[in-house]
């Protein structure tokens, strides 16, 4: 199929987009890219466009975990920090992975 690499670019760039309405949705969006990324994963492997849905998986999984362990650790007041240094993480890795993938480039380094 000729218009492979054109969908795949396309789900990968609705990922990167889902994760950042994510902070709009509560957290909708980024439930909707992981689901997206996971049922694509298998089309695009070996190509150009598997780290994008490997990387934008696990942002969702650290991002999950890093909630999680924030909101457990919120009644001593560093889980205030936690959350804040995860949405920071989060920014980071929504914004890498799509400068990278508009690029051209994988969003792991030395791949």
């Amino acid at each position: 199929m000729n218009d492979k690499p054109d969908t795949l670019r396309t789900v990968a760039v609705a990922g990167y987009a889902l994760q950042a309405a994510g902070f709009i949705t509560g957290g909708l969006g980024n439930l909707v890219a992981v689901v997206l990324a996971y049922v694509k994963r298998d089309d695009a492997r070996g190509t150009a466009y598997e780290p994008h849905l490997r990387w934008q998986i696990n942002t969702f999984w650290g991002a999950l975990a890093g909630y999680i362990l924030g909101t457990l650790t919120w009644l001593i007041l560093i889980g205030m920090v936690v959350c804040f240094a995860t949405t920071v993480w989060l920014i980071y890795r929504i914004v890498k992975g799509w400068l990278a993938l508009h690029e051209g480039k994988s969003p792991y380094p030395y791949s």
